[in-house]
């Protein structure tokens, strides 16, 4: 939900398109996914669902549908003009084939989707762009167009950035030959909280593996469960009265266990390990915004040393009172617009990071918080379940 008065987190439904409170709102949902296309051409749409009630929304709901290209494109637009926000990940493509397509991954992506489009709806700053109004609003068919009239101007641009790679790829071999030094800050407050997002990565990284383990567990338990249900019950119909039925008791008990622990196992993937891996993720697009500031602080470096050597030079011309000296004032001027304005750039970065990290620490602690309390849960009411249902048939096996 977004409202102008505080930034809680967006909501992802609600039973009709007004606040309770009567405050300006907007509540964004990804529903309803769809196969389209067949073969290699084949994808996923999306019906995003947007309901508000302000004016610039175009009415109290609106439905467009969208596929994970246009999602991608949103963040790719975002991530280009607002440096120094920490842009929400988006969910990552599935590399096997066979599994594009599954049910599972399908719901995985489009809760992803979701809260990646919530959170950018809940940001202060990202929900005022025109670039999300545009995804929420328009048609497919203008939609398709925008994107690729977008898609010309780049490829148009490709000499460019075919130069700027080759600078790029210049530049990493004068630091790799020792030529050239890379320019870092010395910040030891920023050193530290670069320590610190590389150590939460790979920590984040390692429990999600550990949660995908435990997933792993309740399936492959609840499959055995379930095959040990059935062989018991086959038991029991070759057994006489009293044995038969303990044995199909038994059976029995194992096999509603066996959903159990299947359903269990949905749930910690769900709720549990994916949030885990969108933290993964969300660090990620942290490490890309550490990128942006060390390129405005390099360029910030670069710019004030070109400015002073243009300064020395002209400070030259101008005793010895050369034709040039003019030509000189001019370029040196100018040098040192682009100085102030790339420190500028740099300064602004490193203020919004300082905003967002308070934001990230704070949705962290609430996200992972409910995560882990969803999955102790879970645990402590599956224990129970599982010890339940095995002592209920103690008393028929001790009456044997």
């Amino acid at each position: 939900m977004i409202s102008t008065e505080s930034d809680p987190p967006a909501e992802t439904s609600s039973p009709g398109p007004r606040s309770p409170s009567g405050q300006p709102f907007v509540m964004i949902s990804v529903t309803e996914p769809v196969k389209m296309g067949t073969g290699v051409q084949s994808y996923i749409s999306y019906r995003v669902i947007t309901k508000s009630n302000m004016t610039e929304f175009e009415g109290p709901e609106k439905i467009v549908i969208r596929r994970y290209s246009d999602f991608e494109w949103l963040h790719d637009k975002l991530a280009e003009k607002y440096k120094g926000i920490f842009i929400p990940p988006l969910p990552e493509k599935s590399a096997v084939e066979k599994f594009r397509f599954s049910a599972e991954f399908i719901e995985m992506r489009r809760q992803a989707l979701d809260v990646f489009i919530n959170r950018i709806a809940s940001h202060p700053v990202l929900r005022k762009s025109e670039d999300l109004r545009t995804f929420l609003l328009e048609e497919e068919e203008r939609m398709e167009r925008i994107r690729s009239i977008e898609a010309g101007i780049f490829s148009k641009k490709s000499s460019d950035i075919f130069q700027m790679f080759k600078d790029v790829q210049s530049k990493v071999s004068d630091v790799v030959l020792g030529k050239e030094k890379p320019v870092e800050e010395s910040d030891p407050e920023y050193e530290k909280l670069k320590n610190y997002i590389f150590e939460l990565e790979n920590h984040l990284a390692e429990t999600q593996k550990q949660a995908f383990r435990l997933v792993k567990r309740h399936r492959d338990l609840g499959q055995s469960l379930g095959d040990f249900g059935k062989a018991m019950k086959l038991l029991g119909a070759c057994e006489g009265e009293s044995l038969g039925k303990a044995f199909s008791d038994l059976g029995s008990k194992g096999e509603i266990l066996s959903l159990k622990l299947q359903k269990e196992a949905h749930n910690l993937l769900m709720n549990f390990e994916e949030p885990l891996k969108d933290y993964v993720r969300a660090v990620q697009s942290i490490k890309a915004t550490m990128a942006d500031r060390a390129n405005a602080f390099r360029q910030h470096c670069e710019l004030a040393e070109t400015t002073k050597l243009k300064e020395i030079n002209l400070d030259k011309l101008m005793l010895m009172h050369s034709e040039r000296a003019r030509e000189a004032e001019i370029d040196f001027k100018e040098s040192k617009a682009d100085s102030e304005e790339a420190t500028k750039r740099f300064e602004a970065i490193v203020k919004t990071m300082n905003e967002e990290l308070a934001r990230f620490q704070e949705q962290k602690t609430a996200d992972l918080g409910l995560a882990f309390h969803e999955f102790a849960k879970g645990q402590a009411k599956l224990a129970h379940d599982i010890a339940d249902a095995w002592r209920g048939v103690l008393p028929k096996l001790e009456a044997l």
